[in-house]
């Protein structure tokens, strides 16, 4: 699988190359056995015409004039001998091309013995067996060889037909295989017809999967703003429902999170009502320690509706991108609790300003609170900015880290009511860092502490 694209465009074009590869490599095949099996067929056709007329011209030549005959009949498509013994032995049984002929020899020249072969020309037998010289032209002296044909050794069709006088006429014809195909004539157009089916298929696989980037840039941005543009409803029918239902999803989403909104802030309308007239109460309570006690309660009340109501708003979705100098912010918020700041004295970026001052002031606060010392780091590379805090506390445990930053989850081995806070805290900082595209993540240092990386593209 690691061989293969990563993208569906890549993989369906890939398919789509090796399908007509296949199919080029299946057509070439079958052509090249077709056209074979057509040459072979022409060959063994035009080789029994030329044997017949041969065989006609020697019947009426006379056997002192057949020699020279031959000769001037000679040329390298077709060799002809004659003499006192076949070519082709009794025992060789045509196949192929050689049956062919003998089919046709058979029945033109009805009563005569034809005997055909497929293999190359056997040498000429030695002088002492009668022969004066390879061509012979007399019927006495042995088999009927070639003049220069016994340098022919390559598969041939082999023809021996019986004349009326018992001599035989020998033929030897080498086979046409064709010109190879591997020829420029042929591969280019085989090579510009693949070049224009992948051209075309990655053109339609890129049309084809163009609306699901598109879906994917969509959903990206509804994880960032619940308030995003719908999704344009174009495109083959299975893109225009799959576009439509997303469209309807996010429209359940956005009237869900203003109705826990506007919940939410009924609640804390009318919770501020019966907390005024508790404070008003307090006051009249003589004990000065009881009354204390009872104002930081209906303080803490109020700043626990507030805290909360301003996370069911969910405001850093709602807050418009600007440039911001992300290094003077940190530094700034660094030097308000007493952090050490590493980094760059200015790093411009596009950013919410109000939602990314949260985050940071959170989780600045909370390593000030419960890792006593700490120092924050901020850095941007390849378009990702970083801000890193570290801390000496006593850390999270691994099974805590993602539990810590759902809404009014506080951990009581490391925190206590004594210390303040509602919970909020981190969840309003990953949804914050969250809606820059971004996320938060919490890792225990292997030196002691904790460590919160705070990153988000700027790119």
């Amino acid at each position: 699988m690691k061989i293969l694209p990563p993208s569906l465009m890549g993989r369906t074009a890939l398919v789509l190359v090796l399908a007509v590869l296949v199919a080029l490599g299946v057509a070439l095949a079958l052509f090249a056995g077709n056209r074979g099996e057509a040459l072979s067929a022409l060959g063994g056709r035009y080789a029994a015409e030329r044997v017949a007329t041969l065989v006609n011209l020697l019947e009426e030549t006379p056997p002192e004039n057949r020699r020279h005959v031959l000769r001037r009949l000679d040329a390298p498509g077709l060799r002809a001998g004659w003499g006192i013994n076949p070519l082709v032995a009794d025992d060789e049984r045509p196949q192929g091309m050689a049956k062919g002929v003998v089919r046709l020899l058979s029945r033109e020249m009805d009563g005569r013995e034809v005997r055909a072969s497929i293999g190359p020309l056997p040498p000429p037998p030695p002088p002492e067996a009668g022969m004066d010289r390879p061509g012979m032209d007399r019927p006495k002296a042995g088999p009927g060889y070639f003049g220069m044909g016994h340098g022919l050794m390559g598969p041939a069709l082999r023809v021996a037909v019986r004349l009326n006088d018992g001599s035989w006429l020998n033929v030897f014809a080498p086979i046409e295989h064709g010109d190879s195909l591997w020829q420029a004539r042929f591969v280019l157009p085989l090579l510009a017809a693949l070049v224009a089916v992948t051209v075309a298929a990655l053109w339609a696989v890129r049309r084809a999967t163009r609306p699901l980037a598109g879906l994917a840039a969509a959903a990206e941005r509804l994880g960032m703003d619940v308030n995003a543009p719908p999704l344009p409803e174009r495109g083959p029918r299975e893109v225009r429902a799959a576009a439509q239902a997303f469209n309807v999803m996010q429209d359940r989403i956005r009237r869900f999170v203003d109705d826990r909104t506007q919940m939410l802030a009924a609640i804390s309308h009318d919770l501020r009502t019966p907390i005024t007239r508790m404070r008003l109460r307090a006051e009249f309570v003589e004990d000065d320690e009881q009354r204390a006690k009872m104002l930081a309660d209906l303080e803490e009340m109020e700043h626990m509706i507030a805290a909360t109501l301003a996370f069911a708003r969910d405001d850093a979705t709602r807050e418009e991108r600007k440039p911001v100098d992300v290094a003077d912010l940190v530094r700034d918020l660094a030097e308000d609790v007493g952090i050490a700041y590493d980094g760059p004295q200015s790093l411009v970026a596009p950013a919410r300003p109000l939602a990314l001052k949260r985050a940071v002031a959170n989780i600045l606060d909370n390593a000030r609170k419960y890792g006593g010392t700490a120092r924050v780091n901020l850095s941007c590379d390849s378009g990702l900015l970083t801000i890193c805090v570290d801390d000496s506390g006593p850390g999270i445990a691994e099974a805590d880290q993602e539990k810590v930053f759902a809404p009014f989850i506080r951990l009581e081995t490391s925190r206590n009511r004594d210390t303040g806070g509602t919970g909020l805290g981190l969840a309003v900082a990953r949804a914050a860092i969250r809606a820059h595209g971004g996320d938060i993540i919490l890792k225990n240092r292997p030196e002691g502490g904790l460590r919160v990386i705070l990153s988000f593209p700027v790119g």
